[in-house]
C-alpha cells in the first residue's frame, strides 16, 4: 500500500483536532470542499473509514484515532528532517525543540527564547505548538526536546521544572451579579451557562473542573464549548455564560462589556511546567532547563522542582 502525502496527513491532524470542516480548512487555508475531497482521497487510499460524519457532527473512528496519533509522529519528523537539515546547512550547530500551546503565557516563551548556553554558541530554538497534553505526549516520544505544558496530570515519564502557578480566570458580562465579587467560587456559579474548552483542548483540567462541581455538588445549567478565548465572547454577551479560561484568554476578551475574575478554589489551578523526558541524558536539554531556572530566580519568578532533573 501506498504510503500518503504529507498533505493529506496534515488534512486528517487538522479535522480531529477541530472536529469541524470549516474551522479546520480555515487552519489549512484550503476551502472546506478541498478539504472534504482530501479526507475522501486519504480514506480511499486506506481502504477504511477515519471519520464518522454527517451535516451536524464529525467524530474520529477507533481506527481514525489510531492513525492520527501516528500521523501526528510522522509529521513532526518530516518537519524536523527538514528544518534540521535546513539549520545544519546554515551553519547551526544544535537545534532545540521546544513545544507550546497557544494559551502559554508569551513571557515565558520570550523568556525561553531568551536563553543563551556559552557551551552551545550555534543553538537555534524551534517553537512547536500543540494542545499541552499532545506535547507532553510528544517529549515522551522523543519528537519534542522540551515542552511549555499547562494542566497536565503528574507522570513518571516527564522531569518538570514548575515555572509558573496561576488561577483560573472567570469572563463574564460587566453586568453580571458576579462582577461584583472580587473572587469566583464554584458554588457561587451553579445553575449558570459554564464555557469551557473542550476536552480535547486540555482532558486532565476538562475532568477536574466536573470533578469538583461533583463533590461539592454544583452543576451547570448548561455547558458550552470552545476552542479559544474569542470563540467564549458571544456566549458570554448572548448566553450570560461563565468562560473558564487562563489569565491572557481572559485579558484578550476584557473589553466591550467583558470583564474578568479569579476563580478561588485552591485545587483548580493552571501549572505551569517545563517538561523534559525523565530519562533525558541531553546536555544541552540539562543545561537549557538549568539556565531557564537561574534566569527565572534572577527575575524573581518563582521555580520549584517536581521531579529531579537528569544529568
Amino acid at each position: 500500500m501506498a504510503i500518503p502525502e504529507i498533505r493529506l496527513l496534515q488534512a486528517a491532524i487538522a479535522l480531529a483536532e477541530d472536529l469541524n470542516f470549516s474551522r479546520a480548512a480555515e487552519r489549512l487555508h484550503i476551502t472546506q470542499p478541498a478539504l472534504s475531497k482530501q479526507i475522501y482521497e486519504l480514506e480511499s487510499q486506506l481502504g477504511f473509514r477515519l471519520f464518522e460524519r454527517n451535516h451536524q457532527m464529525v467524530e474520529l473512528t477507533d481506527a481514525g484515532r489510531m492513525f492520527v496519533a501516528e500521523a501526528r509522529e510522522a509529521v513532526l519528523h518530516a518537519e524536523r528532517a527538514v528544518l534540521e537539515a535546513k539549520a545544519a546547512f546554515s551553519g547551526a550547530d544544535e537545534i532545540l525543540n521546544i513545544g507550546k500551546s497557544a494559551y502559554t503565557d508569551p513571557y515565558l516563551v520570550s523568556t525561553l527564547l531568551s536563553i543563551q548556553l556559552p557551551l552551545f554558541p550555534g543553538l537555534r530554538v524551534k517553537l512547536w505548538s500543540d494542545y499541552s497534553h499532545e506535547l507532553a505526549r510528544q517529549v515522551i516520544a522523543g519528537t519534542l526536546d522540551l515542552a511549555l505544558t499547562t494542566g497536565i496530570p503528574d507522570t513518571p515519564k516527564l522531569s518538570s521544572l514548575k515555572l509558573a502557578d496561576n488561577s483560573f480566570y472567570i469572563a463574564m458580562s460587566m453586568h453580571d451579579p458576579l462582577a461584583l465579587h472580587k473572587e469566583l467560587r464554584l458554588n457561587e456559579m451553579r445553575d449558570r451557562n459554564w464555557v469551557l474548552f473542550s476536552r480535547h483542548v486540555s482532558p486532565h483540567m476538562y475532568d477536574m473542573i466536573q470533578l469538583k462541581a461533583s463533590e461539592i455538588g454544583v452543576s451547570a445549567s448548561d455547558h458550552h464549548h470552545v476552542t479559544s478565548a474569542e470563540e467564549a465572547v458571544q456566549l458570554i454577551s448572548v448566553n450570560e455564560g461563565l468562560a473558564f479560561l487562563n489569565r491572557t484568554g481572559a485579558w484578550r476578551i476584557a473589553q466591550h462589556g467583558i470583564t474578568m475574575r479569579p476563580l478561588a478554589e485552591d485545587s483548580l489551578r493552571l501549572i505551569t511546567n517545563l517538561a523534559t523526558r525523565a530519562d533525558s541524558k541531553s546536555r544541552l536539554v540539562n543545561e537549557f532547563v538549568r539556565a531557564v531556572a537561574r534566569k527565572l530566580n534572577s527575575l524573581r519568578v518563582p521555580v520549584q522542582k517536581q521531579l529531579p532533573l537528569t544529568g
